[in-house]
């Protein structure tokens, strides 16, 4: 029920009104936020970097309303690309179709795709396309295909266990050589596209990372490259230590080396989790959000779990 609420809030503009207007919202936020700059985003990368941890940057905003702001999304990411490279850090990008435009144009929106996935090539990165909530699947996944079918192939996306559809996504991702970070998913769906229950979404998670992983030994097993941007074929996003042993020990019987499967988790938790697989030899990389427009961001996170809803409203009695 609690994450039901927190969902629906992270979509309501008069909750957005009030909530960012509290004098502890930002504080609060600022667990999972690095900043609202560029400066301030590549400062908490050189602090992951210093700890052997890899980043994603992601300039937060989603679900544009008009072509412009879909344009100023876009100079931002170009921005953050030109950051990365001028500092030299061990960082890639993320960014979300709908905040370039995906539900206001398509045109739009492979025209500013193009943009950023060109300065990518120019500054030798990786861009991983999201995946928001199941409306928008198919287009995602379409978008990326045709990027690629125009020469872009630093380019991967992310798939949600809880969709019933994804081993089949995956499978066609596969065949082209995507690479993919694999969630559990962080929206509400309805039965009728997702697993309703936990359990059956943790199944499907290791279902998925055994097909990820055998995808992985069939295309010759790629490590991340050794600037930290391109990541292995898979990126397993979770802080479900079960997921994560699952994943350990299917890649340890397929004799895939620690360096070929990338574990990725969010700025502000599981720092203790981030720094033993860093000592075990295996890629961690962080999903670095930054941005002005954090409050859906900061809503969902309170949604995962309830020790996240637990920290917001402690923060309404500190000073």
């Amino acid at each position: 029920m609690l994450k039901a609420l927190f969902i629906s809030l992270s979509r309501a503009m008069w909750a957005q009104r009030l909530i960012t207007r509290l004098p502890f919202a930002w504080r609060a936020a600022a667990r999972f936020v690095a900043g609202e700059t560029p400066a301030d985003a590549i400062r908490v990368v050189r602090e992951l970097n210093a700890k052997g941890i890899l980043a994603t940057l992601d300039h937060l905003g989603e679900n544009t309303s008009r072509p412009e702001e879909a344009h100023q999304a876009v100079e931002e990411i170009l921005v953050i690309l030109d950051e990365i490279n001028r500092a030299g850090v061990r960082s890639n990008v993320s960014i979300k179709l709908s905040q370039i435009g995906l539900n206001l144009d398509a045109a739009l929106c492979r025209e500013n795709l193009v943009r950023i996935l060109e300065r990518a090539r120019e500054t030798g990165n990786y861009v991983r396309i999201d995946m928001e909530d199941s409306p928008v699947t198919t287009a995602t996944l379409e978008m990326l295909a045709w990027a690629r079918q125009q020469g872009f192939t630093q380019v991967g996306t992310v798939i949600q266990s809880y969709l019933y559809r994804s081993a089949a996504d995956i499978a066609a991702l596969l065949e082209q050589g995507v690479r993919v970070r694999l969630v559990k998913g962080a929206y509400r769906e309805g039965a009728r596209v997702a697993f309703p229950q936990k359990a059956a979404v943790d199944a499907n998670f290791d279902r998925l990372t055994d097909q990820l992983l055998e995808g992985t030994l069939a295309a010759g097993s790629p490590w991340v490259s050794v600037d930290g941007r391109i990541p292995p074929i898979l990126a397993l996003a979770s802080h479900d230590e079960a997921r994560i042993e699952h994943a350990r020990a299917a890649a340890r019987q397929l004799g895939i080396a620690e360096k070929a499967l990338e574990f990725q988790m969010l700025y502000g938790i599981r720092r203790d989790l981030q720094e033993r697989l860093v000592q075990a030899g295996y890629p961690v990389r962080v999903y670095v959000p930054y941005g002005t427009h954090w409050y859906p961001y900061f809503m969902r996170r309170l949604a995962e779990r309830p020790a996240n809803i637990w920290f917001f409203l402690s923060n309404l009695f500190r000073k």
